[in-house]
């Protein structure tokens, strides 16, 4: 296209296209650094990330980015207000006044110290000392509170925190929120974790981690991951993340003596990577594959709503009775004479057993929601001055010995467990739980008003699932909120009604 031919929404998105670019090269330098960049490299790569951030965001707030949205703004508007164009254009108007209001050197600092916090999480697990991590937490806190500031808020900091990841959500929505599902969740649990736990001795037993992953591989593929446009490695903590929807890379990690860490790290982390490969190919390097406020190239339009894919394929799908029916043979015949002794049925019993345990990732679904709302809690109290730093491991462990009735041995398998704080994802953590919530609630539209999706997934074809999820959610990018998506589909907003009786009718009956 000729500079002549070209209109102001054209010039707008490209312009907006570079910040794209950028922040996909921020997702390749960040892949790097948390799959097999040298441990000495930490501190230069902090500062080329950072470098790459300033510069995003930059390019957001020049004279040039302004003047282009505003041609663009001007020349879309006797479009519907629905209209991808117009969406785009009010998403980068929003981008430019939030960044206008976010010092620049605020951001490059947060993002620099995402690179040396995560260095020292790795080392802190490594050693097992939450004081390794601790002083590099209350820098990332540090830097939170100020960017919370920047950002504005009236009620609480952790307002405009979990107002970058999921949108409308507050302190006091989530209070709401979760007040209710705690509520709805505890007689389930409890009634579940009653009965006799099912065999699960097989599911303890070594199997070699190239045999491990290329199971969970297969099943990946299987759900209609696309491996000519994406690959599978390993990390300290699996992630997925997309460099457009032409790239889009997994990670899982493997404990020989517990198979299911990498299967189902494998297959949530494939749910995200078809959110992103199903993108519509014409937002690529577009507005709407880009979180332009939180500096990140990414098509889901929420955490939350990226969540729910995740969720939705490791759960309502890989632990399903019908996908150990249908997949039980391949399992056998991809790790031999491991599982020669176990039925389907055992299996999956097994990979559906309520057990409280220590560890968010390898929790039951039962518990899960659990892990997440104390995570909230530690980080609002932590936020807002009533939780130091130094008293995380204790109110942690307090908190799992309220909730799951655990007594926590030491940090590894506490405090330091998880990625977020590392990497400056504080007001993340919601989003899991609203994740599970949105995963129930399409899956139960999904079996009113497509039926026959239903039926091929349980047959072990899950092509049909893939096609309407990508029709109804995927294929949108972040031109629709979360709750605009959920009417759309489903003819309301998000509700726990739908995820209660998923659990219920899954772990409350005798026949499991």
């Amino acid at each position: 296209m000729s500079l002549m031919s070209m209109t102001h929404y054209d010039r707008f998105n490209a312009r907006f296209g570079a910040v794209n670019d950028v922040l996909n090269a921020v997702n390749v330098l960040n892949w790097d650094a948390r799959t097999m960049m040298p441990a000495q490299a930490s501190a230069t790569r902090s500062e080329q990330v950072g470098t790459l951030t300033e510069l995003a965001r930059d390019i957001i707030v020049s004279t040039q980015s302004r003047e282009l949205t505003a041609a663009a703004a001007e020349e879309t508007a006797h479009l519907p207000e629905t209209a991808a164009e117009r969406r785009a254009v009010l998403q980068a108007q929003q981008a430019i006044d939030f960044h206008t209001r976010v010092p620049g050197e605020l951001v490059k600092a947060r993002a620099a110290q995402h690179s040396v916090a995560n260095d020292a999480w790795i080392a802190a697990r490594k050693a097992n000392d939450f004081a390794v991590f601790a002083p590099h937490l209350a820098e990332m806190l540090r830097l939170s509170k100020l960017y919370a500031d920047a950002i504005g808020w009236e009620e609480h900091p952790y307002d405009a925190l979990v107002g970058l990841y999921e949108p409308g959500e507050t302190a006091a929505s989530l209070s709401t929120l979760f007040g209710a599902l705690r509520a709805g969740l505890k007689p389930i649990y409890d009634a579940a974790i009653a009965r006799p736990a099912p065999r699960s001795d097989f599911l303890f037993r070594a199997v070699p981690p190239e045999l491990q992953r290329k199971f969970a591989a297969r099943m990946s593929e299987a759900f209609t991951f696309d491996n000519q446009r994406g690959r599978l490695d390993i990390s300290v903590h699996p992630f997925e993340v997309s460099f457009t929807r032409n790239d889009v890379r997994l990670t899982t990690r493997y404990r020989e003596t517990y198979m299911p860490m990498a299967l189902f790290g494998t297959l949530h982390e494939t749910g995200h990577g078809l959110y992103e490969q199903n993108i519509d190919p014409r937002y690529t390097r577009s507005v709407l594959a880009t979180d332009l406020i939180g500096l990140y190239a990414v098509g889901g339009t929420s955490f939350g709503a990226h969540e729910s894919q995740s969720r939705l394929w490791e759960n309502h799908v890989g632990r399903s009775r019908g996908f150990w029916q249908r997949h039980m043979a391949d399992l056998q015949a991809d790790i031999p004479e491991h599982y020669d002794d176990v039925t389907a049925e055992e299996f999956y019993r097994g990979v559906t057993r309520v057990s409280a345990g220590l560890t968010r990732v390898e929790s039951d679904e039962m518990s899960y929601d659990f892990h997440i709302m104390l995570r909230v809690e530690l980080e609002q109290a932590m936020l807002d001055g009533s939780l130091a730093v130094a008293d995380v491991p204790g109110a942690w462990n307090a908190a799992i010995k309220r909730d799951l009735g655990l007594d926590v041995p030491d940090d590894l398998q506490g405090c330091l467990q998880d990625i977020h704080w590392s990497v400056g994802y504080l007001g993340s953590f919601p989003t899991y739980t609203i994740g599970n919530i949105t995963a129930a609630q399409l899956m139960d539209t999904a079996r009113t008003t497509a039926p026959e999706v239903i039926g091929a997934t349980e047959a072990g074809n899950y092509a049909p699932l893939a096609g309407w999820l990508r029709d109804n959610i995927w294929r949108h990018g972040r031109c629709f909120s979360r709750d605009e998506l959920l009417t759309q589909v489903t003819g309301r907003p998000l509700e726990i009604a739908p995820y209660l009786a998923y659990l219920t009718a899954r772990y409350n009956q005798e026949e499991n």
